[in-house]
């Protein structure tokens, strides 16, 4: 299991610098760092060596009523990892906040992946979701959520989107960011010429859809392709692909982004075969 467990009396104590003010450093990123929190996501940063995902533990900050309940989890990860408790009081001043489960993780990210390189990875038959803009962390974190459910083999983001190792976008996620392979970085065009290239059905989804998610056909690979809140797809995508929408009553104009993509996911997952 990870290593014995060290007191922090200290909140400044540099062992656990990685910790400090989570809320506020989650703005900019940790130089390949990320903090995953709660018990549910620590069992997935547990089980990512068996997944070779590239996901590892760095650390971890409990409070020392946690420390018990988790010995299971802790359990899973190597002796090198160090872990480290702390009273309430400290914990809160570490975090920069109390609004925490008292179950904190410093994990470090895997080498980024290009949507190439992705791609290739990708089996024969594949459904995907591929974001554009989407700069919602519990919007993403829900999308992954669902992909992980209706069994999505990946999400693609274009550079706009918000980066989904982002703390709440993987607690949202329930740990589904740490298992469904994804990739983050070119622009949406380039994103999704790739997937065309590579024999995707490409669908977006936009309330002006010319079919309904329904009479979307199955075939061998289908990326849904997914906007931001608001704005939706950029015409120029509209006018690119094939699009359909989800029909509903009167009165709203959209549903949520991470709505659609769990009602068009589970039609198409239902299509392909992939949920009974």
């Amino acid at each position: 299991m990870a290593a014995q467990p060290v007191r922090i009396d200290d909140p400044a104590d540099p062992r656990i610098a990685g910790f400090i003010s989570i809320r506020e450093r989650d703005l900019t990123g940790r130089d390949g760092l990320f903090i995953a929190e709660g018990t549910v996501v620590l069992r997935m940063l547990g089980a990512a060596p068996a997944r070779d995902n590239g996901f590892a533990a760095e650390a971890f900050l409990l409070l020392e009523n946690r420390l018990a309940g988790i010995a299971d989890v802790l359990a899973t990860f190597p002796p090198t990892v160090p872990v480290y408790v702390a009273s309430a009081a400290v914990f809160d001043a570490v975090a920069g906040f109390n609004m925490h489960r008292g179950v904190l993780a410093l994990g470090r990210k895997p080498a980024a992946q290009r949507g190439e390189s992705l791609l290739e990875r990708l089996p024969e038959t594949s459904l995907v979701l591929a974001g554009c803009g989407l700069s919602n962390h519990d919007n993403v974190g829900s999308i992954f959520r669902n992909a992980a459910a209706f069994g999505a083999d990946a999400v693609f983001l274009d550079e706009m989107s918000c980066d989904p190792l982002y703390r709440k976008a993987i607690r949202v996620s329930v740990g589904s960011v740490l298992t469904v392979p994804f990739s983050r970085g070119l622009d949406a065009q380039s994103m999704l010429r790739g997937l065309a290239e590579a024999g995707f059905e490409i669908w977006g989804l936009s309330p002006r859809g010319e079919v309904a998610v329904a009479e979307i056909p199955a075939a061998r690979r289908i990326a849904l392709v997914l906007g931001t809140e608001g704005e939706g797809l950029a015409e120029s995508i509209l006018s690119s692909f094939r699009t359909a929408r989800i029909p509903q009553r009167p009165g709203l104009d959209s549903l949520n982004v991470a709505t659609a993509s769990g009602i068009a996911l589970y039609q198409i997952a239902l299509a392909m075969g992939r949920v009974g």
